[in-house]
């Protein structure tokens, strides 16, 4: 029978788990440092890659290049068409694995769990193949489409995942009391399950916005934002591209701040316990 730590073993056990918690921190924040800190180096030729004096004219300077500053809009376009078609949809979907018994449940199951799995690689050529046979040409429509695609099954799981735990008591008192089907959603389920649908937009405005594999392969001639980057890195890479990364990255930081306070501050209400 093993006794339980105690005293000093049981300190430095901590100890180590917080410098390991540490070092592994750091070690994700890394690569985000390097790129805050090179939007503010005051580089004079095409590469970008030693430090050469403290500058803040990237920021003003900040959508001098044309053509990245169109492959941004582009991606952002896109990433916020496919968030919301992708939500909409994972959403209906997420309600009815998680409330409903019909025939083909558990092969709809294995499929999203499939198109998470699936390697990048291989959908993006085998959305190519389906693109080419057919006869569409690809550009932002076929790009909106294959993130559409991979990113439904992300939102559909995490909306399940939050309606799967709903008390269907509520919705049927919502009922007794004269409510239809669209009011019992929009009054009873939709604020319930907002959590995890907001959680499901995000990662699917994320997927999409940084997405390279599958875009290279249904974009075409379109040109995103990581598309931009990879091919600039031939020639030398712009400050401002350090500055729009660090800009993306704020405003998720940000995102994922506030909502972290809200969901501590719903936790502290007696009422709200159990909502997260």
């Amino acid at each position: 029978m093993t006794r339980p730590l105690t005293g000093p073993r049981v300190r430095r056990r901590v100890d180590a788990l917080h410098v390991y918690t540490l070092l592994l921190i750091g070690w994700l924040l890394l690569p985000i440092a390097v790129m805050v800190l090179f939007g503010f180096n005051d580089v004079q030729g095409k590469q970008n890659v030693r430090w050469e004096g403290f500058t803040l004219k990237w920021y003003a300077h900040l959508f001098d290049r044309s053509d990245l500053t169109r492959a941004l809009v582009t991606s952002l376009a896109i990433a916020l068409a496919s968030t919301a078609v992708t939500t909409v949809l994972g959403t209906c979907a997420g309600l009815a694995l998680a409330r409903h018994r019909f025939r083909g449940r558990r092969a709809a199951d294995l499929l999203l769990f499939m198109a998470i799995a699936c390697p990048e690689l291989v959908m993006g050529a085998s959305l190519l193949s389906m693109f080419v046979t057919i006869g569409v040409p690809r550009g932002p429509l076929t790009i909106l489409a294959a993130h559409v695609m991979f990113s439904i099954a992300f939102v559909t799981v995490t909306v399940r995942a939050r309606a799967i735990g709903l008390d269907p008591a509520v919705g049927e008192a919502a009922r007794d009391l004269g409510a239809g089907p669209w009011t019992r959603f929009r009054l009873v389920t939709l604020p319930m399950i907002r959590p995890g649908v907001a959680a499901g937009a995000l990662l699917a405005f994320v997927l999409s916005v940084d997405d390279f594999v599958v875009t290279s392969f249904t974009g075409g001639a379109t040109v995103t934002f990581p598309l931009w980057v990879y091919g600039s890195t031939r020639t030398g890479t712009p400050p401002q591209v350090n500055v729009m990364g660090t800009l993306i990255f704020a405003a998720g930081a940000l995102i994922a701040i506030g909502s972290a306070r809200r969901t501590f501050r719903r936790a502290g209400r007696p009422d709200d316990r159990g909502d997260t």
